[in-house]
């Protein structure tokens, strides 16, 4: 199997020589093409902060991040700028669409910036929208959408690149019940139908739920680690809600 992601030995400290606190301790894992990773944990366990270290918004203190064979530790300025740009995408809880751009400008944007012909774009804007079910708001505008169709362009636009992995914070975090659960089911068919490699950060089991596997945070190591094999969602639930028990956070998070 291919590895798209492979985390080394990864330390990240904070604060000065007098006062360093560790955000990440030695973590180490690798994701395989194809697969949906979870990461969990309760506040301030260290999942975001590895999350900006793999999306590059953050560096490791040591160790090495290697993303389809390129150890993106090494890399600076434009070519690390060139790299974020071709080979992730990025979906956030709080979507980040320019308002002053169509679904459809906000989309192609990315495409449009690696200069891509005309041509192309219209026909992969209009071919992911499609399969997202967002053809028919391509002219809108953000503000004339609902957060559960936003998040679905912030998902279009992610993956219109073709990016070698897809990294999710909170995507649910600001959705409805059932926009979360149209997101998600918008994300198993990325992953499932369109082979997209996705790392997702939650705090929510339901929604770690639709993962394949799912790596548990706690002050800054990886504490557990539960792969979906067989069981049905509803028992990948369950198990998730155990571990959360054991780490000792507050159920009132993650139910």
């Amino acid at each position: 199997m291919e590895k798209i992601l492979e985390v080394k030995n990864i330390e990240k400290y904070y604060g000065s020589k007098t006062n360093l606190s560790k955000a990440i301790d030695n973590i180490s894992f690798e994701v395989d093409k194809g697969e949906f990773v979870g990461i969990m944990g309760a506040s301030g366990s260290g999942k975001t902060t590895l999350l900006n270290c793999i999306s590059t918004i953050d560096k490791v203190t040591a160790g090495h991040i290697i993303i389809h064979g390129q150890d993106i530790t090494r890399l600076k300025g434009n070519q690390l700028n060139k790299f974020r740009r071709e080979e992730l995408g990025f979906i956030f809880q709080d979507f980040n669409l320019l308002d002053t751009l169509t679904a459809y400008e906000n989309i192609a944007l990315a495409l449009t910036i690696q200069k891509v012909n005309t041509r192309e774009i219209d026909r992969r804007v209009k071919e992911i929208a499609e399969k997202l079910g967002i053809r028919e708001i391509l002219a809108k505008y953000p503000y004339q959408v609902s957060g559960g169709q936003k998040q679905r362009i912030a998902s279009a636009r992610a993956i219109i690149t073709n990016p070698k992995l897809v990294l999710a914070d909170e995507p649910t975090g600001a959705l409805d019940s059932k926009s979360a659960r149209q997101l998600l089911e918008n994300f198993e068919y990325l992953n499932q139908k369109m082979k997209a490699t996705i790392l997702m950060v939650t705090h929510d089991a339901f929604t770690a739920s639709y993962a394949n596997r799912i790596l548990f945070i706690k002050d800054g190591k990886i504490f557990n680690e539960l792969v979906k094999g067989n069981d049905t969602r509803k028992q990948f639930f369950e198990k998730i809600i155990e571990v959360q028990t054991l780490l000792g956070g507050d159920l009132n998070d993650v139910i």
